[in-house]
């Protein structure tokens, strides 16, 4: 497997991957391919990587900037990270976010957040904090993995690209 960052070729097989890989989550709202594409026309996909096996793209995870109230900066969201359905549980989603995180901490990050499972995500260091907070997210749900001591406090934006539905 070769993880790279993404290229103008791949946005076709990005766009079909992540609507693929979404198509059977119930908790999904089904726009994860229209939300990369957004990010991608706002220029706001700081990290694209994609996961390559024998030619194919088999993963993807996307990075964009996040605001917080408290005005900390350099703080990014993690997603959507997709792995196609034939794919998952064979570490391909795990390599993603590892080489994700490590670009972000190679560009000066402060940290990144995301909106998952907590089982899944705390592995890669990610933790519930009470003091950030993602408005209408049960916040068991919503996580910071912070780069430095510094830790922020307040609500959470995403780029308005997280409302594409087309």
């Amino acid at each position: 497997m070769n993880i790279r960052s993404e290229s103008l070729s791949d946005i076709a097989a990005i766009e079909a991957l992540s609507e693929d890989a979404f198509k059977s989550v119930t908790h999904s709202s089904h726009t994860e391919q229209f939300i990369v594409n957004a990010l991608r026309k706002a220029d706001q996909l700081s990290i694209s990587l994609v996961a390559e096996l024998e030619g194919a793209i088999v993963g993807h995870v996307a990075m964009s900037p996040v605001s917080i109230s408290d005005a900390s900066q350099a703080w990014f969201g993690l997603g959507p990270i997709s792995v196609a359905p034939e794919h998952q549980k064979k570490g391909i989603g795990s390599s993603l976010m590892k080489q994700a995180i490590a670009a972000l901490q190679h560009l000066g990050a402060s940290g990144c957040v995301v909106l998952g499972d907590p089982q899944y995500y705390h592995r890669f260091g990610f933790e519930v904090s009470p003091d950030l907070v993602l408005p209408g997210v049960p916040p068991e749900h919503f996580q910071a993995l912070s780069f430095n001591l510094q830790r922020p406090k307040g609500d959470v934006s995403y780029h308005e690209a997280f409302n594409a539905q087309s």
